[in-house]
């Protein structure tokens, strides 16, 4: 849209428009021809068109409208121009000849681009039809042999009467063609400024959309600097300082190797916890809406590290990759390792003394596969009817089902028909995967800090109770 709303031009119509134009065009000929073939019979003392005269008028007064969205003015002068030689022509027809005329200075004034012109153009045809009609009126006032049958007597006679009431007629004709066209014109100029407005508040909503959504993201930063880093940080700290005085002995009382590497297992979590933390933090504070963008650089790359991590915990695992290994998106294999992770610890803690873990990781042709298994406890097979996605059901597989819901992926929760429990995703590779939830490991995971139960290794439903 123009700057200068005076400079504003009504965009043409599409083919569509173009279309409707002929069709209706092409109806009102037809409707004149049979018009005038009607006031033919019903004209008698005058000498009539014949009948290839009439077609011609229709089609010249009546099909020309099928370009009036085109070149409105000269349509406009086309149909003028073809009303006033079919009176000198004997084409006699009075209905549709009016119609297609209003229709042409209407389409002057909704459609034409140079405004002075329209106007110009609308002027000239009125004022001109409006001579024509009062020489019209005054030559039949002198010549009375004209109108015989007329009257001319009195202040206000029957010949004075007809034609007031014709110059009323033909001021109205006129100034309702020029106001409609006119206020069309205005309307589609309003709607086309209004439609430009629209698309600008979009842009501004999509705009405060992610000034909010960046502020939010700073927010949160701020609560995991100020609350969750310093707690972690404080945990590792915490852990290193009992393992030193372990190491160091205490009474000369023989210390338990398990405790001192389960204390170093809990200070390197920790320090690892506080890295990804800070890469979080950054990854938050980043503005952009990359859905590549992680705040961790785990992936398919780091599954063997996390394997032996568990394994230095004392569970038994083992890790096999089927298919012919690829490269995979960085969300996705940010996807696969935190699942793995987040199974992995749902065994330490809920799968019994004796459980083993199996992580397999298959590469398919159009999509990438995990799945961890145990031997412990499966969840649900103390309560039959209550599955995975019972109301019981807590944070760890919540987070679990989110995440592969964002990458478009499939996940399978439950117990393996011969015992044991089984976490199984399928993730695709075909197209870009959606970014990743954010990762809620920490938050999932139990406060305690004790041992698991008896109750958690004896009682089947206590896996799904805590994943």
């Amino acid at each position: 849209m123009s700057s200068d709303p005076d400079d504003w031009q009504r965009p043409r119509p599409g083919p569509a428009g173009y279309r409707r134009d002929a069709v209706a065009a092409g109806a009102l000929a037809v409707a004149t021809f049979l018009s005038w073939l009607l006031f033919s019979s019903a004209v008698t003392g005058r000498e009539h068109a014949p009948w290839w005269g009439g077609a011609i008028f229709a089609v010249l007064v009546a099909g020309s409208l099928a370009f009036r969205r085109r070149w409105p003015e000269a349509v406009a002068l086309v149909v003028a121009v073809t009303f006033v030689v079919g009176q000198y022509s004997g084409v006699w027809e009075q209905l549709f000849n009016n119609i297609c005329l209003f229709i042409a200075l209407y389409t002057v004034g909704a459609w034409g681009r140079n405004r002075t012109l329209a106007t110009a153009l609308r002027i000239l045809i009125s004022v001109g039809m409006l001579l024509w009609l009062v020489g019209i009126l005054i030559f039949q006032a002198l010549n009375p042999d004209t109108t015989p049958d007329i009257s001319r007597d009195g202040a206000l006679s029957q010949l004075a009467a007809i034609g007031l009431i014709q110059v009323i007629t033909n001021l109205l004709y006129f100034g309702g063609a020029y106001v409609f066209g006119n206020a069309a014109w205005a309307s589609a100029r309003q709607r086309e400024a209004l439609e430009q407005r629209t698309l600008e508040l979009e842009r501004e909503r999509e705009v405060s959309s992610r000034q909010a959504v960046e502020l939010e993201r700073s927010r949160i930063a701020r609560e995991l600097h100020d609350v969750v880093a310093h707690h972690v940080s404080v945990m590792g700290l915490s852990a290193g300082a009992a393992r030193r005085v372990l190491e160091r002995g205490s009474g000369g009382e023989p210390v338990d190797p398990r405790v001192v590497q389960a204390l170093s297992v809990i200070e390197e979590n920790g320090r690892e916890a506080v890295d990804e933390l800070q890469r979080m933090l950054g990854a938050l504070r980043e503005r952009g809406d990359d859905p590549s963008t992680t705040a961790s650089t785990r992936g398919i790359a780091q599954l063997g590290e996390l394997v032996d991590e568990a394994r230095a915990a004392g569970l038994p695992v083992s890790f096999s990759t089927v298919g012919a290994e690829r490269p995979v998106p960085p969300a996705i294999g940010l996807t696969v390792y935190r699942l793995a992770q987040e199974s992995l610890t749902n065994v330490r803690k809920h799968a019994g003394p004796r459980a083993t873990a199996d992580v397999r990781l298959r590469f398919l042709a159009d999509a990438i596969e995990l799945e961890v298994s145990d031997t412990g406890a499966g969840a649900g097979a103390a309560d039959p009817a209550r599955g995975p996605d019972s109301g019981g059901a807590h944070l760890g597989q919540i987070g679990m089902r989110e995440r592969v819901a964002a990458a478009g992926g499939e996940l399978e929760l439950g117990p393996k028909p011969r015992g044991g429990y089984r976490v199984r995703a399928r993730l695709p590779l075909a197209t870009s995967a959606p970014t990743p939830m954010p990762d809620t490991a920490a938050a999932r995971a139990p406060a305690s800090t004790a041992a698991p139960s008896t109750a958690a290794a004896t009682d089947p439903a206590a896996t799904e109770e805590a994943s």
